[in-house]
């Protein structure tokens, strides 16, 4: 059989061959030697199944009908046999599965002589389309009874309510079932008392808590599936979602509104995570405390939280850091002993943020699509019953990606607009591959869910730029040469169109009377950095308010801005008249801001006023600073100056550092980061979508595999002495022939310019024939030419074992 499909698939022609390898692209990972290889690897084990996985309900029964219409004489069908078992289904659609099948080889031959393929029974149920085997081979008693097909009816029709309950359970699949001692044993004992059912054995098993097993002949489950035919109910066409159809437009717009807000979300998160750090748990992940700290910053509960900071950590926006060496005043610690290490934005946080907003949400949306991270089991609980935190290595599942395309495709594959429900989606999943959807519902949810968050899915259905980031137009056969991504010169069509649909970025704002600031719109990155300094956020949305406080302004002055900057930079920006309240808040903040100089003494306070430094002195909620006063304008504390500066704002002074020299010390925050996670950056485009092999690729593929063919094919015609002389088993021959010989065939094969077959045994210690035709003969080595590969090969002269002229 294995030869017969071999020369099956040697007589494709190279569209066809292109055709199962572009269908099963396992077979040519890696790309076997000849023909008969692919055969070998198109009917193992693990190719069959990741064949079968791909395909649709009906296929797959369809393939039953196959298995089940086999002849018992030679394991052969016909795709007639195959008709007659689909019942009423139309033909058309019937042949359009067996050609489905054909085309992969699941079935090969001709049609009045299919063979199913040898691995397809080891890899699939014992039961096909749910129907047991037959009664001649279970039970001779039970044989007789389905031969009588009369006496068989009016025994099925004779049967108690509960006995045919239990009937039809077992016919609708599969039809196995335990003799419960409880509840079913007198209807199941009925049962087996007429030879209905059947009891089974498994060797080797220890005993069923649940009782004996038995089985229903196929012959009974064929008839009792009459009214839907013998492989039960089939559905040639996906089931219909009955999703309501929404406005594209409308879709667009909720979906760009919530992929602001995701953008939005993530950057609070990290944000938070960059003002206090949370520690790495000693397990991994991040705590139960942290991600609800973290979640409340951001306004999301904790399952959004989770998923975006999943998200971040695997775009390489949030990396770990050693806790040690921390310049912030934050002290992070764990109950029971210091942190080893914290969770912290990268650097790549920074380069990211400067992004426009649609570019920020492609960076997420493509991580969120790639990563093998599953955060619906955040706050779940593992096997060992211990929970599963949010970046923890528990949360990993290797089939994410492939669960969240499949989820995806399934409603790209709808008219644009229409919002199915969950659980249509699941059905229609479980149609179009039930092997591989069995056992991943969770893992679809938790797909749907997420899309939902980023903006992917908006009212139920796709948005059309997640449409076209499902389409990936960056195609490798169109840039062979990467010269568009290496240039980047062209942002991607679903950034572009998320752009059109997102308010244009703003540089300017609104201030109210009360101090609010009201930015109408994204702000630019510049205006957004300005506003980080001098204002403090209230809400956020299509339209953010931020409000000016003494707290802000101070924090302004401490970094370097002048009360002229101020009032400059809010006469800028402001398309409304600058209130003159916050006029007057910025030049008394101004005033008073620097009034104290600090400096280290640990550190010293001084100042000009004689009357301030004595109500420092004696302010009593100072009274750990362990103020003492050296001279009328100078106080000394033994704490340090950051500290010292800290605890005087609290109070509700203004203090300035200086330095030696008397000058104002005037800076930002340090703001530390975890180190860039590139590799993990960088892999994020290889790990998009498969590219289908196609064009230049396949057909050098199909051709590497016919030249391998024809030199496999060509080393079995060798000349017997090469055959021998290589360790083969050659009737009749008693001797090989010796080196000197095959040294003199080989100089008179140089000088002739003539072609000879070389035995030789390589570097791996394999023997094996080549015909070529020698160039030269010197220091050790021959020199010749393979004119089929068109390829000069050299050849160790103490390895070659024959030589024959092509024409012996």
């Amino acid at each position: 059989m294995a030869t017969t499909f071999a020369d099956q698939l040697r007589s494709l022609t190279d569209e066809a061959l292109g055709a199962l390898i572009q269908l099963r692209p396992d077979l040519v990972v890696p790309v076997p030697a000849d023909i008969s290889a692919l055969a070998v690897r198109a009917q193992s084990r693990g190719s069959v199944a990741r064949c079968l996985d791909g395909l649709d309900e009906f296929t797959l029964r369809i393939l039953d009908a196959a298995r089940l219409s086999r002849s018992a004489d030679n394991a052969l069908t016909s795709v007639d046999a195959i008709l007659e078992l689909s019942g009423s289904t139309p033909a058309d659609d019937v042949r359009v599965a067996i050609d489905r099948l054909r085309v992969r080889f699941l079935l090969h031959g001709p049609e009045d002589a299919l063979a199913v393929a040898g691995a397809v029974d080891e890899v699939t149920s014992p039961y096909p389309a749910g129907l047991g085997r037959p009664a001649d081979y279970l039970d001779p008693q039970a044989a007789a009874l389905c031969a009588d097909r009369a006496k068989l009816r009016r025994t099925v029709l004779a049967a108690p309510a509960g006995a045919r309950a239990v009937l039809d359970r077992l016919a609708a699949g599969p039809p196995i079932g335990a003799l419960n001692r409880d509840a079913m044993a007198e209807p199941v004992r009925w049962l087996v008392e007429q030879h209905i059912l059947v009891p089974i054995s498994e060797a080797g098993r220890a005993p069923r808590p649940d009782g004996e097993l038995v089985e229903l002949p196929r012959e009974v489950g064929m008839l009792l599936r009459r009214e839907t035919g013998p492989l039960g109910e089939l559905r040639p066409f996906p089931p219909l979602p009955a999703g309501s159809a929404r406005d594209r437009k409308s879709v667009d717009s909720a979906g760009a509104g919530q992929a602001m807000e995701a953008v939005r979300s993530a950057e609070a998160l990290l944000e938070a995570l960059g003002g206090e750090p949370a520690p790495v748990l000693r397990a991994g992940g991040l705590g139960v405390r942290d991600l609800r700290r973290l979640a409340r910053s951001a306004g999301l509960d904790d399952a959004g939280a989770a998923l975006l900071l999943e998200i971040a950590y695997t775009a390489g926006l949030l990396g770990e850091t050693d806790a040690a060496g921390s310049s912030r005043s934050v002290t992070v610690s764990r109950a029971g002993g210091a942190v080893d290490e914290i969770f912290l934005p990268t650097g790549a946080y920074d380069l990211w943020r400067a992004l426009s907003i649609a570019q920020r949400w492609h960076t997420l949306a493509r991580a969120w699509m790639v990563m093998t991270r599953q955060p619906g089991l955040v706050g779940s609980r593992d096997d060992r019953d211990r929970p599963i935190n949010a970046l923890a290595p528990e949360a990993e599942r290797a089939g994410a990606p492939q669960a969240r395309r499949e989820a995806l495709l399934v409603l790209a594959g709808l008219e644009p607009g229409t919002a199915p429900a969950v659980d249509e989606v699941l059905e229609l999943l479980a149609w179009q591959a039930p092997r591989r959807a069995r056992g991943r519902e969770a893992a679809h949810r938790d797909a749907l869910a997420g899309a939902a968050l980023l903006g992917v899915t908006a009212l139920g259905a796709l948005t059309s730029f997640a449409r076209l980031l499902l389409e990936d137009p960056d195609d490798d056969e169109n840039d062979p040469l990467g010269v568009r991504a290496a240039a980047g010169q062209t942002p991607h069509d679903a950034v572009r169109t998320l752009d059109a649909l997102l308010p244009a970025p703003v540089d300017h704002v609104l201030v109210q009377a009360d101090l609010s600031v009201v930015v109408p719109g994204p702000p630019e990155p510049e205006l957004a950095a300005e506003l980080d300094v001098v204002a403090e956020p209230e809400s956020a949305g299509g339209a953010s308010v931020f409000r000016v406080t003494p707290a802000s302004v101070r924090r302004a002055l401490d970094v370097g801005y002048t009360a002229t900057d101020l009032h400059s930079l809010f006469k800028r920006r402001s398309r409304t008249p600058v209130p003159q309240t916050l006029t007057y808040m910025i030049d008394d903040a101004a005033r008073r801001h620097g009034g104290l100089r600090s400096g280290s003494a640990g550190s010293y306070l001084r100042s000009d006023d004689e009357a301030l430094v004595a109500e420092v002195l004696a302010d009593r909620r100072l009274a750990p600073l362990g103020l003492r006063q050296i001279a009328p304008t100078v106080l000394v504390s033994p704490l340090q100056v950051a500290r010292l500066l800290s605890q005087l704002r609290d109070a509700g002074f203004a203090p300035v550092a200086e330095d030696a020299v008397g000058a104002a010390v005037l800076s930002r925050p340090k703001v530390r980061r975890a180190p860039t996670r590139t590799t993990l950056a960088a892999r994020l485009a290889d790990q998009a979508a498969p590219q289908l092999l196609a064009g230049p690729r396949l057909a050098g593929v199909v051709e590497q595999l016919r030249r391998g063919d024809i030199a496999t094919r060509a080393a079995r015609r060798a000349p017997i002495t090469v055959r021998a002389a290589n360790g083969q088993s050659v009737t009749g021959l008693t001797s090989v022939q010796r080196h000197g010989e095959a040294m003199e065939v080989l100089q008179q094969a140089v000088r002739d310019k003539a072609r000879v077959w070389v035995g030789y045994v390589d570097s791996h210690g394999a023997t094996l024939s080549r015909l070529v035709r020698p160039v030269s003969l010197s220091a050790g080595y021959l020199r010749a030419e393979d004119e089929r590969t068109e390829t000069l090969h050299t050849f160790a002269l103490h390895r070659i074992t024959a030589a024959v002229t092509e024409d012996e």
